[in-house]
């Protein structure tokens, strides 16, 4: 018998969707059930200043399938360099909806990023001052730190420092990947809140490792043990208004994931929500789907819910196409590893 939930349209609080050829790949697989996405601004160059933002708002319009209903929130990458008063302003115009941190050398695109956080003080003072909300890369660079442990390190050494010299900023823990990380979030009050990708909701480090090294499974942050991910399903299908969905998909082509130093990223847009109804069935709280995929985003954002809905059904096993053509390339869709279900209905 076939099964039906209709949920209010869905939002993505952390997409990756690149510039040029590649945006034009990916775009409409986004746009096709999500109403909007937090787009990251790790583009090389990156987007640092309200203009630069405007321009990679118009190009994402551009690329997006005529017709289609989808709004790009812009974001600016945060250096020490970034002008307070030009985040306050392109902040008032409405165009940026946050300003990302990413510590230099975390990930992807992030050798711009922050290294000394005492000068990005008068930025961070100043988002607190305006409610505009800072989304964090977690993660230490320390070499000396092991790469399962640099997001607990992360929030005591940087995030809770910065969270208590700062008061009334605004923080969005992205891509949460353990316990500590889980309950840090819980416990942090009205200004802190996490975002959780579909990927680190599936796999743990044993994907990536176990039977000969799986690229597609390779992400920063990096998937932790099996504890960390019953973590974070427990944290995401509770209902707590502290996390919501943040996919984090990041596309690469190929050859670039299949390659001696592969690239960090799992492009997960074009299934996930029919990844996530299957998790949130598994775990007895498709009741809850909605607030983690719909509701606790806009929320914490301060954005009205979406006002149209979007409807999933259950049936027969779903086929997904295993890669998209992109930039001259391919790009492999995340493969959940389990049969899937339930689809969004046309």
């Amino acid at each position: 018998m076939t099964q039906s939930l209709t949920l209010r349209r869905p939002d993505d609080w952390h997409l990756h969707l690149r510039d040029g050829e590649m945006l034009r790949a990916v775009a409409p697989e986004s746009a096709r059930h999500f109403a909007r996405a937090i787009i990251m601004p790790n583009l090389v160059p990156p987007v640092v200043t309200g203009a630069q933002a405007a321009a990679y708002r118009d190009r994402i319009l551009a690329a997006l399938p005529d017709g289609a209903r989808f709004e790009p929130l812009m974001t600016l990458y945060l250096t020490e360099d970034t002008d307070p008063a030009d985040v306050a302003a392109a902040h008032a115009s409405g165009l940026v909806k946050a300003v990302k941190l990413y510590p230099a050398g975390a990930t992807t695109n992030s050798a711009s990023g922050v290294s000394n956080f005492d000068k990005v003080r008068p930025v961070l003072e100043k988002m607190a001052e305006i409610g505009l909300p800072l989304c964090m890369h977690g993660e230490v660079t320390d070499p000396e730190i092991d790469i399962f442990d640099r997001e607990a390190v992360f929030i005591d050494r940087v995030l809770d420092p910065i969270r208590r010299a700062t008061p009334g900023l605004r923080v969005v823990m992205e891509h949460i990947t353990t316990a500590q990380g889980a309950q840090y979030a819980r416990d942090g009050g009205e200004d802190l809140a996490a975002t959780i990708t579909t990927h680190h909701l599936v796999i743990n480090r044993n994907h990536i490792l176990v039977g000969g090294i799986k690229p597609h499974y390779y992400c920063l942050p990096v998937a932790k043990r099996e504890e960390h991910r019953l973590a974070l399903r427990a944290a995401a299908t509770s209902g707590d208004p502290s996390y919501f969905l943040g996919t984090d998909s990041a596309p690469h082509v190929d050859a670039l994931k299949e390659h001696a130093c592969g690239c960090a990223g799992c492009f997960t847009a074009t299934n996930t929500l029919s990844i996530l109804a299957e998790v949130f069935e598994q775990d007895a709280a498709l009741d809850r789907l909605e607030a983690f995929t719909s509701l606790n985003g806009p929320a914490f954002y301060r954005l009205p819910v979406n006002d149209t809905t979007l409807t999933l059904t259950k049936g027969a096993p779903v086929v997904y196409p295993e890669k998209i053509d992109a930039a001259g390339d391919t790009v492999t869709v995340f493969d959940p590893g389990f049969p899937l279900h339930w689809t969004v209905a046309t």
